[in-house]
């Protein structure tokens, strides 16, 4: 009986924390997005849509190498500490190899990037804006939000970096006074993106005492190659999404950029509060899945995407005019086309969490992702010929969205999976 009531008090325990570190993760990001919209109307106004929408585009340009820095690293580090939870040395072995790894990677990085700096003249006109952001590579370096994952104190990281973004707002309105303020702007956020991933090392060191070194490469190849599926995932995805801020810039300006960028925002929250909805239920889902079950959670998700979709066309314009003003009411119908996105991450994810995941199919899942950037760019170019202006890019992003969709729904039918 007692060993019964310990196993109880223990089940609890356990439960307690995965709620609450799914509770700080969520909070994490909910909270720092309405940061974002927060200081947004003052920032556009008074930087102006332009000199906005070059900072947009450093962010974007930047995306490609912190992406490439992280290389998937997360899930393998996530599940290696989960099996060494109790082994200070083993974990202090993993947190070496993994951060080794990406040291090298920022090297190889930071190389490339100052090669292109001189290599292509509009990126050199804005040299002195992209190194400041660059410098947000240090903070993907030495970011171990995957070790507070795994050892369940998800609320230091969100202490942490929440400290440093509410830090932020009223440094920006003492110091960002002026149009000519962009340098300063982008010098605050990059310090709150660093500050706290080294006080999160700094953590580790001293109150998990973790010993952390740096090990040779041929040592950290274990880390790569168990990685290197993710990264190729992810990386694909985060090409497709950050060239669409890339095209736009080159082709079309950096007013548009910031367009985008607004209606980005509009979406971005009914997109956060359904993006988890696949996770969430998928540990309750799993423990019965039928083929019946999931084609009704597929048809509840396309009828959730499409109400989302209507919601974003019927509220998005007062929107725009709140946040960005009557300037950038263009970005109102970026954003009811963007909307669809928010139906395919919906659809996609049930595909992914239902039916390639549970039946260890994740080369799927990759594929899928190939799928969405060839057809993005086999999309877009031709879109250009209809369409003079930013809508071409995101009727092509919207339209790869589509293909995804096509592309799971062959895939199942023509292996029958379900």
């Amino acid at each position: 009986m007692k060993h019964q009531i310990h196993d109880m008090k223990n089940k609890m325990l356990n439960n307690t924390k995965v709620v609450e570190n799914y509770f700080f993760m969520t909070l994490l990001q909910v909270l720092s997005s309405i940061l974002g919209i927060v200081i947004y109307p003052y920032l556009i106004r008074l930087l102006g849509a332009e000199t906005y929408g070059n900072y947009v585009f450093a962010i974007a340009i930047i995306s490609y190498f912190t992406g490439i820095i992280a290389f998937g690293f997360q899930l393998p580090g996530l599940k290696l500490i989960t099996q060494n939870i109790y082994e200070n040395k083993n974990k202090g072995e993993i947190v070496s190899g993994i951060l080794s790894a990406k040291f090298y990677l920022t090297i190889l990085c930071s190389i490339i990037f100052f090669l292109l700096l001189f290599i292509f003249t509009d990126l050199y006109e804005k040299r002195l804006l992209l190194i400041i952001v660059y410098t947000q590579i240090i903070a993907e370096l030495f970011n171990p939000t995957w070790y507070f994952q795994a050892v369940q104190k998800m609320k230091i990281v969100t202490y942490y970096q929440l400290f440093f973004r509410f830090i932020s707002l009223p440094l920006i309105f003492i110091f960002v006074r002026t149009a000519n303020d962009l340098y300063i702007f982008a010098l605050i956020s990059s310090t709150t993106v660093v500050l706290p991933a080294l006080l999160l090392i700094h953590y580790l060191i001293f109150l998990e005492k973790i010993k952390i070194r740096l090990v040779s490469f041929s040592k950290t190849r274990i880390y790569f190659k168990e990685a290197l599926p993710l990264f190729v995932s992810s990386f694909l995805g985060t090409i497709k999404q950050e060239s669409v801020t890339v095209l736009i810039g080159i082709y079309f300006g950096m007013k548009d950029v910031a367009l985008y960028d607004l209606a980005n925002k509009i979406i971005i929250f009914p997109r956060m509060l359904l993006n988890n909805i696949n996770v969430a239920i998928f540990p309750k889902m799993n423990e019965n899945l039928t083929s019946e079950k999931i084609k009704k959670t597929i048809r509840y998700e396309w009828i959730i995407g499409i109400l989302m979709m209507t919601a974003v066309t019927l509220f998005g314009y007062p929107l725009v005019l709140l946040l960005g003003g009557p300037s950038m009411t263009d970005a109102y119908l970026l954003a009811v086309i963007l909307s669809f996105t928010i139906l395919v991450w919906l659809v996609v994810g049930s595909y992914i969490y239902f039916i390639f995941i549970p039946k260890g199919l994740n080369y799927y899942v990759t594929l899928n992702q190939g799928v969405a950037l060839i057809s993005f760019f086999l999309f877009v170019f031709p879109a250009f010929f209809f369409f003079k202006s930013i809508i071409a890019v995101v009727i092509a992003l919207s339209l790869s969205g589509l293909a995804e969709i096509i592309y799971c729904r062959i895939t199942v039918k023509k292996n029958s999976i379900l």
